[in-house]
């Protein structure tokens, strides 16, 4: 399976991932984001029952602190 995340093309095994399991492979688990999933901004609450398929198009911003 191959989806876009942030402009790069990424493989994956099988046909499908949950939006939790990319989160943990991308090691982003304990960290402030926001994920997007063909336009539509996912809530963190549902991560394990989004699921992205081949050639979905995906975004992740991480927050920032300063001041």
């Amino acid at each position: 399976m191959r989806i876009n995340i942030n402009g790069n093309i990424q493989e994956f095994k099988g046909k499908k991932i949950t939006a939790e399991e990319l989160i943990t492979k991308l090691n982003l688990n304990g960290k402030r984001f926001a994920i997007e999933k063909n336009g539509e901004i996912i809530s963190k609450n549902y991560l394990n029952g989004i699921y992205f398929n081949d050639g979905d198009k995906i975004e992740i911003i991480g927050a920032v602190g300063g001041g």
